[in-house]
């Protein structure tokens, strides 16, 4: 049983798992400050504009709610968590994407793998006539 946890753990793709987690987690620090202290005062400063005297989106969106019995059914908040996971996901896209365009432009080093197509069917049937003609010239000889 150890042997085969040794065998799972060493696998390219835990480690990589592993990899991949810990720099998400350290990526979820920079795309946090980025949204509170970018994108955040911005979409704040376009609310206060739409809504005067409020100061966020928690402050446009406190008044949505509503009671019923005494329980408090308060859509605003999760309205307010909508928007704010669409512009965490919005700057997340904008950086992914900047990313991936500038490891396109930079040219990548190291060997490049020669890029073999697949074999049609034609070329299969080309062969196999190929080695019969040589395996009938053959059997021509020896006669």
């Amino acid at each position: 049983m150890l042997k085969e946890f040794k065998e799972f753990i060493s696998r390219g793709s835990v480690l990589d798992l592993a990899v991949g987690v810990i720099i998400g987690g350290a990526f979820t620090g920079i795309v946090t400050k980025l949204t509170e202290n970018v994108i955040t005062p911005l979409i704040t400063l376009i609310i206060s504009f739409i809504f005067p005297g409020t100061k966020n989106v928690e402050d446009a969106t406190k008044g949505l709610n509503f009671v019923v019995n005494g329980v408090k059914f308060d859509y605003g908040a999760v309205i307010s968590a909508i928007i704010t996971f669409l512009i965490t996901a919005f700057v997340l896209f904008l950086i992914i994407k900047a990313v991936n365009k500038a490891n396109n432009i930079i040219p990548k080093k190291g060997v490049e793998e020669e890029v073999v197509e697949p074999e049609t069917s034609e070329d299969i049937l080309q062969d196999i006539r190929d080695l019969l003609i040589e395996q009938n010239k053959k059997e021509i000889k020896k006669d």
